[in-house]
């Protein structure tokens, strides 16, 4: 759709994150008028990298602060909402969980009031997350399952979807929820996730280590393709039908662990290089992969990258980054 995000104001919490770098590079190559909000500067980021930051209008402040986002949303007259700011890492939300709620439940409904305050927002897409199903016996997963995660990351998933969705039905704010499985690729500086943990224990000839057993079944998702399909659905919300819904975006590709760490040591050519397994991970989900049916049928949506084409390029960004 040409010209559809030219002169948009366009909100993005979390834009130096992994899937918000990418987005908002997106977002500026097709001329919207981006907002990012911005709470600890990381000189490394992907954002920052790419020289994408210095393009964009920055807010400083944190998500869970309703008059920050309520001063930003109004003044800047945002027309879309891109609510992706999170703390997104398992362990992190373990340890501590009201740091966790903080972000993630009341991130979601500062923005969510906010909006409500604000006449001019017509597109709302808040990241939920597979997490947010916790864990069941039925799967793949599909829009249609509960939301129960058991777990602090989970659990705070599910409320801030909750919210979402509540928003809609509620004050018909024209809002959707995304749910992703775990977002991998190019600009992800938590080197305590696999992929990019791996990428680096090969490049410094160190031999990877697996936090888990490795028998986790996870839903890999390539972050191009994540934020290809944030655009797609905010295109989609042109009609107003699909407000107040909830989709999945998924490869459909389940996958362990291991496999996974694997596959990564094959494309590297260091397979002599055997994952150490420290069985250590807990309160994690063992099983979980998304359906994306919904996407398919009702958005006519496809994903653009295979796995093994996500690792290679991943691969590639991680050499010349670390290399730096």
């Amino acid at each position: 759709m040409k010209d559809l995000w030219k002169d948009k104001n366009v909100f993005v919490t979390g834009c130096t994150g992994l899937l918000g770098s990418h987005l908002t590079q997106m977002l500026v190559e097709k001329k919207a008028n981006v907002i990012g909000l911005v709470r600890d500067s990381v000189p490394k980021s992907n954002l920052k990298q790419t020289g994408v930051y210095d393009t964009i209008n920055i807010v400083r402040g944190s998500v869970e602060d309703f008059y920050t986002m309520e001063r930003t949303i109004n003044e800047y007259e945002i027309h879309t909402i891109f609510h992706l700011a999170a703390q997104t890492i398992v362990g992190t939300a373990n340890r501590n969980p009201l740091s966790t709620f903080e972000s993630n439940i009341k991130g979601t409904w500062c923005v969510l009031e906010a909006c409500r305050r604000v006449p001019t927002v017509k597109k709302i897409l808040v990241a939920s997350s597979d997490k947010a199903y916790g864990s069941q016996e039925k799967l793949p997963y599909n829009e249609e399952a509960p939301l129960m995660g058991e777990h602090p990351y989970d659990a705070s998933k599910s409320c801030a979807d909750l919210l979402a969705l509540m928003y809609y039905k509620t004050y018909q704010l024209p809002v959707c929820a995304t749910r992703c499985g775990n977002f991998y690729g190019p600009g992800d500086l938590n080197f305590n996730r696999i992929v990019p943990g791996t990428i680096r224990s090969v490049l410094n000839n160190q031999t990877p280590v697996i936090r888990s057993d490795g028998s986790n079944i996870r839903d890999y998702f390539y972050v191009k393709d994540g934020a290809l399909s944030y655009l797609h659905l905010a295109e989609k919300m042109n009609d107003p039908n699909i407000h107040g819904e909830a989709f999945n975006f998924s490869n459909e590709q389940q996958i362990s662990v291991l496999e996974i760490t694997n596959n990564i040591l094959k494309l590297m050519k260091r397979e002599d290089l055997q994952p150490k397994i420290l069985n250590q991970a807990t309160n994690e989900i063992k099983h979980q992969y998304l359906s994306a049916k919904k996407a398919r049928e009702q958005l006519k949506w496809r994903p653009k990258y295979t796995l093994d084409k996500g690792l290679r390029e991943t691969i590639e960004w991680y050499t010349k980054f670390l290399k730096r």
